[in-house]
């Protein structure tokens, strides 16, 4: 690991958190029916944190730097509707059904489409793009929205900035007291 030169950027932040969820995909399969449930809401809360925080700073930063941003935000914007709409079949299968693995896997294979699309192309033109400051500054940002974000998903919600900005909180609000009350885990 190398030493840290002073705080993240976005892409620091945004690939570690891919890294983190991959890794978690990785240990359900091999992990006990319980174990597998609490596994996939991990994922499934760390994953909706990331989305949101990505649709409301790193989504019109790449609108407004990147010289194909709108096709790129717009198919960003579908993956992300269909790793939610996986999402939401994830949690109404019982972590004992071998359909579980089944639409786990359906999950990760669109998840790893995302990421090599951010990580290969994105990401790397975002950096060319905007100074270290900027980068670092919408790094904070994305932090700080993941903490209010959603932790459950929800399909029929716009994946847009202002929605994430004046809705998402309350949402959040509610997914967090909702796992609380239900003891279902939402972080890593």
């Amino acid at each position: 690991m190398t030493a840290s030169t002073g705080p993240q950027d976005v892409v620091d932040v945004l690939t570690t958190d891919h890294h983190e969820v991959l890794e978690l995909v990785q240990q359900i399969p091999t992990a006990e029916p319980a174990q597998r449930r609490d596994l996939a809401d991990t994922v499934i809360a760390e994953l909706m944190r990331h989305s949101v925080a990505e649709e409301m700073y790193v989504y019109p930063a790449m609108r407004e730097h990147l010289p194909d941003g709108d096709a790129a935000v717009q198919h960003d914007v579908e993956e992300h509707q269909e790793l939610v709409e996986r999402m939401k079949e994830l949690e109404g299968v019982d972590a004992a059904d071998p359909r579980f693995l089944e639409v786990l896997g359906r999950l990760e294979a669109v998840l790893r489409d995302h990421v090599s699309d951010e990580e290969t192309e994105q990401f790397p033109a975002l950096r060319a793009r905007l100074t270290r400051e900027q980068l670092v500054e919408l790094g904070g940002k994305v932090e700080t929205a993941k903490k209010a974000a959603p932790t459950r998903p929800h399909p029929a919600a716009p994946h847009s900035e202002l929605f994430h900005k004046l809705v998402g909180p309350g949402v959040g609000m509610v997914d967090r007291l909702r796992d609380k009350l239900t003891g279902r885990p939402n972080q890593a």
